[in-house]
């Protein structure tokens, strides 16, 4: 089995920026892709971004730009650098690693942005 923890979120004014980890243990080789997504109140799951396990990334149009992936294979995490927050960026925020059995899931960690 493996766990996923996300960590860093938090309360930040419109323009600021925040770094959240996400951070695999548990039953795992290395963590190859890992996904990050958002939950909003009222609103469905949304697709932000990517990382794979050599460096390549894909994001979402609607972070592109603003967040940026990055990784420590090593310690088995994966970080999601957030600029320019803005309030529609409220929300919780969830790291997975898809598969074919089943995707893994973390808990999340709440990002509130202010106005």
């Amino acid at each position: 089995q493996v766990q996923l923890v996300e960590s860093g979120g938090g309360l930040v004014q419109a323009g600021g920026s925040l770094r959240l980890s996400c951070a695999a243990s548990g039953t795992i080789f290395r963590v190859n892709t890992v996904g990050w997504y958002r939950q909003a109140p009222g609103k469905q799951r949304e697709f932000l971004a990517t990382s794979y396990r050599f460096g390549s990334t894909n994001y979402a149009d609607s972070v592109k730009g603003r967040f940026t992936l990055s990784r420590d294979n090593a310690k088995n995490t994966v970080y999601l650098q957030m600029n320019n927050l803005k309030p529609e960026d409220t929300a919780v925020y969830y790291c997975n690693i898809p598969r074919p059995e089943g995707d893994y899931w973390g808990q999340g960690t709440q990002v509130t942005v202010s106005s």
